[in-house]
């Protein structure tokens, strides 16, 4: 979010692309346990932004339909495939909803006013699971991309985003690396960032910084 927030001052100049990166084909998603600790943490050190924790009864069982619902628009709309992304985490982190229902997923592509027949079609096919699979296989095998999120430039050059990350042991979170930013000063971090993307870019990096998400 802090990424796209900022992107618009560098028009031109960097350009940030997101790809899918599923824990659950790692053989380990996060259990629920995990996550409610993370989400105090994402609130801390984003206080405007909407956190409350999962509180239903119906908690996903996968989140693959999430990133096909996104994959099945991003090529024809990048801007509302973006705006799905983040509104399918708002509907889990601040809302409770199960995202790995077809029917929520389309709720919410209707919501913001896409092609829903167009998500149904890859919901019920293989050929967009199929898509973001390959994306998994080439983050893992090619870039060495072993958790979320991880940033890089587009030839594969680590980039370490301004957060606080966890260090987890047993399933628990055990510590937190030193917090560098703070709400809004987060938005100075990022812009301070993408100053060092830059400077990568001139050095032979690239300028196309690829977050992995899960």
């Amino acid at each position: 979010m802090r990424l796209r927030q900022v992107e618009p001052e560098y028009a031109g100049r960097v350009r940030v692309r997101t790809r899918p990166f599923p824990l659950e084909l790692l053989g380990r998603p996060a259990p629920r346990a995990l996550l409610a600790e993370e989400w105090w943490l994402a609130a801390v050190q984003e206080p405007a932004a909407e956190f409350k924790v999962f509180d239903g009864d119906d908690w996903p069982a996968t989140t693959l339909p999430a990133f096909v619902a996104v994959r099945a628009i991003a090529d024809e709309d990048p801007q509302l495939a973006h705006a799905l992304d983040l509104r399918v985490r708002r509907a889990f982190f601040a809302e409770s909803r199960n995202i790995g229902k077809p029917d929520v997923l389309l709720d919410l592509v209707r919501e913001l006013g896409g092609d829903v027949a167009r998500v149904q079609r890859a919901l019920a096919g293989s050929v967009v699971r199929q898509q973001v699979q390959a994306e998994f296989e080439l983050g893992r095998t090619r870039y060495g991309v072993r958790g979320t999120p991880t940033l890089m430039l587009e030839d594969g050059t680590r980039v370490h985003l301004p957060i606080a990350m966890p260090r987890i042991a047993g399933g628990r979170i055990v510590g937190v690396r030193p917090q560098t930013c703070l709400g809004e000063s987060c938005r100075t971090a990022t812009g301070e960032l993408f100053e060092r993307v830059l400077a990568l870019g001139q050095a032979g990096g690239g300028t196309e910084p690829t977050t992995r998400e899960a």
